[in-house]
């Protein structure tokens, strides 16, 4: 009977001792539960009573808030320069109408860049800048009202000519030249001769064009587009394309050099055509223009290289800011004075020989020429737009023309293929550096007018001569240059061979 109870309490206490140890983890349990409530309750709570952040639509941000920012800042910039050059101190008839022209031409190179079609590689904003000058000469109500200075546009090309040839001076790269000596060589030197030599030819038969007028002509549309090819090699590169063999670094370095080639066949032969002597006279004249040109400009640019010292400060401003300042005088003093072509070269020697000093600095200062380049653009090609009328087009002129560029642009083409020939590549790289070795933009922009310009001021009964080449070099653009990028874009990816980018 003692057992039993005995028994019994043993039983009761172990059974105390059971529920000791459940309860506190049954509380336990029980309070984690609470306290996940109570969490998320207080989330609850939280969010409901946070904030809820709207986005306001004024005032707009991001892209449209940028478009009207730079808009604002160039049209108060603009006006406060007009209102200091015009002799009543507020913003004249041309400076508007300037102005008019600017923005439809950025509208239009904006609009190239939104609208795509499917499929279909992107053509070049340069291209939508000529039609929206070409769309405002020949619209009919714009048209009356719309007419830029001949002195204002004359001087603004000339600017722009000088932007392109200090971009040229600073973009040779002097390691790819190295690299690919022999066929760089080739491919700047021989497609650009043969073009214009083939030109010079044709339009002599086709167009009754004189000697001179035909390699004026020739080294007018000789000249490839740097503005097409060196953006569409970049995106090549990029992804991989033909870099094992070098094909976009020997077409950018390459397409330099044949634009300095181009512009300096084109200097001496306008020497040659509004010279008032003869032949040997034109030759002499045109001898002394180089070495002019050649002389001053490298001996400002071994100054360049030692002024400003590396101990100032703000040197790539003060670099790019004598960069500018000397070449726009050099180029607009020598037109001026009847010395065409010195003042292009004193801009290539003074470029090249100053920027291949700098180290550091040299990209820096190729950024600033850059922004005032796209500043300059959309001037450059509206105003290009601006000078080809519909009525004075005639049917037969236009063929006649159009036949002309294209033969000369076949013999191109097959001097291209020739000339890569023994230099590695197989028979589609050859087919490639071919076709992407046409495009056509910025150099015609700007020596196309130059030569109409000059007609108009010194020699009239030479202006049909300056009012066809001025032609030839705007159907030049807009059949080259979209052309030339959907063929660099389509044919890239399925003629070169890629390597997986690193």
């Amino acid at each position: 009977m003692v057992m039993d109870i005995t028994e019994l309490e043993n039983e009761q206490l172990e059974d105390k001792n059971i529920q000791s140890s459940i309860t506190p983890q049954i509380l336990k349990d029980d309070n984690t539960g609470e306290d996940e409530e109570t969490k998320e309750i207080v989330i609850l709570e939280t969010e409901e009573t946070k904030p809820q952040v709207t986005k306001n639509p004024f005032p707009p941000q991001g892209r449209l808030n940028k478009c009207i920012t730079n808009g604002t800042l160039l049209v108060v910039i603009w006006f406060a320069i007009s209102s200091i050059s015009s002799p009543d101190h507020y913003p004249d008839k041309n400076s508007f109408q300037l102005l008019f022209v600017f923005c439809c031409s950025v509208i239009g190179g904006k609009l190239l860049e939104v609208i795509r079609i499917p499929s279909v590689p992107p053509l070049p904003p340069l291209f939508g800048m000529l039609l929206a000058g070409f769309a405002i000469r020949n619209a009919p109500y714009i048209s009356e009202r719309i007419h830029v200075s001949k002195e204002w546009s004359s001087t603004l090309r000339n600017i722009a000519l000088t932007l392109i040839l200090i971009k040229a001076g600073l973009g040779l790269d002097l390691q790819a030249l190295k690299r690919l000596t022999r066929v760089c060589v080739r491919l700047s030197l021989g497609p650009c001769l043969m073009e214009a030599f083939s030109t010079a030819v044709i339009s002599h038969f086709l167009l009754n064009f004189p000697w001179q007028w035909g390699f004026l002509l020739g080294f007018v549309v000789g000249a490839v587009s740097p503005a097409v090819v060196v953006p569409s090699m970049l995106q090549l590169q990029e992804e991989g394309y033909g870099v094992e063999k070098g094909i976009p670094t020997l077409l950018m370095a390459a397409s330099s050099v044949d634009d300095i080639l181009a512009i300096t066949g084109f200097s001496i032969f306008m020497s040659m055509v509004f010279s008032t002597g003869g032949i040997l006279h034109d030759l002499l004249t045109s001898f002394r223009d180089v070495i002019l040109g050649v002389l001053l400009g490298t001996f400002w640019g071994i100054c360049l290289r030692y002024f400003p010292s590396e101990d100032q400060t703000n040197i790539t401003m003060k670099r790019a800011g004598l960069i500018l300042g000397s070449c726009v005088t050099a180029v607009l003093v020598s037109n001026s004075i009847g010395t065409h072509g010195a003042g292009g070269l004193f801009t290539l020697m003074l470029t090249f020989i100053g920027g291949a000093h700098w180290t550091t600095d040299r990209n820096e200062v190729q950024k600033i020429i850059t922004f005032a380049w796209d500043i300059f653009k959309p001037l450059l090609f509206a105003l290009v737009g601006l000078e080809v009328s519909v009525e004075a087009l005639k049917s037969d002129a236009i063929g006649i023309s159009i036949a002309c560029m294209s033969l000369a642009l076949l013999v191109r083409i097959s001097a291209t293929f020739f000339l890569v020939t023994f230099a590695g590549f197989n028979f589609k790289e050859k087919i490639f550096i071919a076709l992407s070795w046409i495009p056509k933009a910025t150099v015609q922009a700007v020596l196309g007018p130059l030569a109409l310009e000059t007609a108009r001021i010194s020699s009239p009964h030479l202006e049909p001569y300056a009012k066809d080449v001025m032609t030839i070099a705007f159907l030049a653009i807009l059949i080259t240059a979209p052309n030339g990028a959907l063929l660099i874009n389509i044919l890239g990816p399925r003629l070169l061979a890629r390597c997986s980018p690193n």
